[in-house]
């Protein structure tokens, strides 16, 4: 059946493309609507005579509305709407399922290679069926970073006064719940920040007081109307923005509790300010207010909301003076006050915030300083070498940015960041000494770029061994973008073999036995010869040519497309040589975390045009970061009363 659907559309594919070149002279926007319209009716045709013929035969018996559903995994109502941003990760499951031949499971009626091929061609038409849309707008929590560094920049605090807040997951989204418990500790914080910054009462007012209240007030004057103005300068840094009328009322009726409770005008003030930062308008980067929505319910940003999203992306802190000027004056939406911007930001030693908050978790690094290593094998990874070797990891990331560097220069480069301390890993120990960072050129191959770096390496192996198949995995995953299954629940770890048998086996080998599950093939024969060919650096990144066993270590290795390595220079070679799939991976990455949500539907053709313009450009890391900043999802936000209202009517 999916076969004779495909022959059908086989003959009207060419269609569309004759009304393209007929619109070749039309203005551009007219030009690219057109395009755009004729690829959705592609993509639409598509699904409809080939992809839907396939899920009906091959998914639905296991993932409809009838219960039970298998995996949790429901096709029917993505078979009426494919193109919903709700259905696009069961597509790319999906894929990766059946690319890897996991789908449908054995026993099952099996398709042709054929037709799964034709269902991996689905996925990137898939981005076509989706109308133009920034995708939902998140309204997040600051990070305990972005809130300790914040406070610091507001009232000259050290940001390590945010330390006792939980740790959460960065990257492609963040928590916005607001417990009783982090509540109490906000409360917690607000008064410690107070303690360090008035004056006790009837004391002098520190300079800090002045700076944010202003000149004591004298008997006589208006207390609540000076209240009022000062409430207004407080919100406007504290908020980022410009405060409501109503959120001023909100602040001075806090002042009024104060004074109501016999205090004085400045410890009254102390309680405002106490209000201000436990707001969720403190806490949470929020709109400036109801804009007016266009027809389609999407505004552009306000100005205050770009100044916020662009300083914490790069800064991890609030706007500062000159932001907030260029919002106050309508200005930072121009493209090149919007550029220059940028370019200052990244210039500025507070841009390491573009490596802690997104570079360390896309390099996998974040958790490092918190990884167990066994100390009878690794007695090297003390506090010194596990910050040492996220040093070089963020040195290195700074310099690609600082210097305006290929993207490819993560893989392939010719030179690292060393102290004494990680030089030891890398047996460069009498030649680099001392405690301080530098930058090191590298004459080995096998080194230079995040592949031979000792953190990156540390950070995918086990507590007492390297792991092959984490390495492959985060190659795959992380630099080149590729979607990796989850291993089978049933399928037992190396560390299960019957350990007698394997004795004296190698990693390798007793990898490629594990291998012989049917199951776990597919996927392994793609993932396991990279780690493989990264296997002679050991679990905390040293090199050597024996396993623990005194077994020689094979490295060598073959991807797709017969391309053999002998070890890790043959490997980093060949994945330098796929530049348009590391750029793009990292541009979706960047693009993720900048909008605080997972990318779905048009931002994939938003990707596609950020590429191209990449492409043209070399893939330069801060034409990358631009291509960001200037994006539609960016710079737009969905009003999401507007779309229910749409679709309930």
């Amino acid at each position: 059946m999916a076969a004779e659907a495909a022959t059908r559309h086989r003959s009207n594919t060419p269609a569309w493309l004759g009304l393209c070149l007929i619109l070749c002279l039309a203005a551009p926007d007219v030009l690219a609507a057109a395009n755009h319209d004729a690829l959705k009716a592609d993509a639409d045709q598509f699904f409809r005579d080939r992809v839907t013929p396939f899920v009906t035969t091959y998914c639905i018996p296991c993932h409809q509305n009838k219960r039970p559903t298998r995996g949790g995994v429901n096709f029917s109502p993505a078979l009426k709407t494919p193109g919903h941003a709700a259905f696009t990760e069961h597509w790319k499951r999906a894929d990766a399922r059946v690319k890897a031949n996991d789908m449908p499971p054995k026993g099952a009626p099996q398709p042709s290679d054929a037709d799964r091929q034709m269902f991996t061609e689905w996925l990137p038409k898939l981005k076509y069926l989706s109308d133009k849309d920034p995708g939902p707008f998140v309204i997040r929590r600051l990070t305990k970073t972005e809130y300790g560094n914040t406070l610091r920049d507001l009232f000259g605090v050290d940001p390590s006064i945010a330390d006792g807040l939980p740790d959460e997951v960065s990257g492609q989204g963040y928590l916005n719940s607001l417990s009783s418990l982090q509540l109490e500790q906000y409360l917690n914080i607000a008064d410690r920040v107070l303690r360090q910054i008035a004056a006790p009462p009837g004391g002098r007012p520190t300079d800090i007081e002045k700076r944010l209240f202003g000149p004591s007030i004298t008997p006589g004057n208006d207390a609540r109307q000076a209240a009022r103005k000062v409430a207004r300068s407080l919100a406007r840094k504290a908020y980022r923005r410009p405060p409501t009328e109503a959120e001023l009322d909100v602040l001075v009726a806090t002042f009024d509790l104060g004074v109501r409770n016999k205090l004085a005008y400045q410890s009254a003030l102390h309680l405002m300010l106490k209000a201000v930062l436990v707001s969720p308008q403190f806490l949470f980067i929020t709109p400036a207010g109801d804009a007016a929505a266009s027809s389609n319910g999407i505004v552009q940003l306000d100005d205050y909301q770009l100044a916020s999203r662009l300083s914490y992306l790069l800064w991890g802190t609030m706007p500062d003076e000159q932001l907030m000027t260029l919002a106050d004056n309508g200005k930072l939406h121009e493209p090149a006050v919007l550029k220059a911007q940028v370019k200052r930001l990244l210039d500025d030693r507070r841009s390491r915030a573009l490596f802690d908050g997104f570079g360390a978790h896309w390099l996998s690094v974040g958790g490092l300083k918190r990884q167990v290593f066994d100390p009878a094998l690794f007695p090297q990874m003390t506090t010194a070498m596990r910050q040492a070797m996220y040093d070089e990891v963020r040195l290195f990331f700074q310099s690609i940015v600082r210097d305006d560097e290929s993207v490819i220069r993560f893989v392939d480069s010719k030179y690292t960041y060393l102290n004494g301390t990680v030089a030891e890993i890398y047996g460069l120990g009498k030649t680099v000494q001392g405690p301080e960072m530098r930058k090191v050129l590298l004459r080995d191959g096998n080194r230079g770029g995040v592949l031979g770096m000792p953190g990156i390496l540390a950070a995918t192996s086990f507590p007492n061994r390297t792991s092959p198949v984490k390495r492959g995995v985060w190659v795959l995953e992380q630099v080149l973008g590729e979607h990796v299954p989850a291993a089978p629940p049933d399928v037992p770890a190396l560390d299960k073999q019957d350990q007698g048998s394997v004795a004296k086996l190698t990693l390798r080998q007793r990898t490629e036995l594990h291998r012989t599950n049917p199951v776990c093939a597919n996927c392994h024969k793609i993932l396991d010869p990279i780690g493989f060919g990264l296997e002679k650096f050991d679990a905390i990144g040293r090199w050597r040519d024996r396993d623990h066993n005194g077994q020689p270590i094979d490295s060598t290795g073959e991807l797709p497309g017969a391309k053999r390595f002998s070890g890790p220079a043959d490997l980093k070679a060949i994945i330098a040589g796929r530049d348009a799939d590391v750029a793009r991976n990292l541009a979706e990455k960047l693009l993720a975390y900048a909008l605080g949500r997972k990318l779905e539907g048009y931002d994939e053709i938003v990707v596609d045009e950020l590429m191209a313009d990449l492409a043209r450009d070399g893939y330069r890391m801060r034409s990358l970061i631009n291509g960001v900043v200037t994006s539609y999802p960016f710079l737009h936000r969905r009003i999401e009363e507007h779309r229910r209202l749409n679709e309930q009517n």
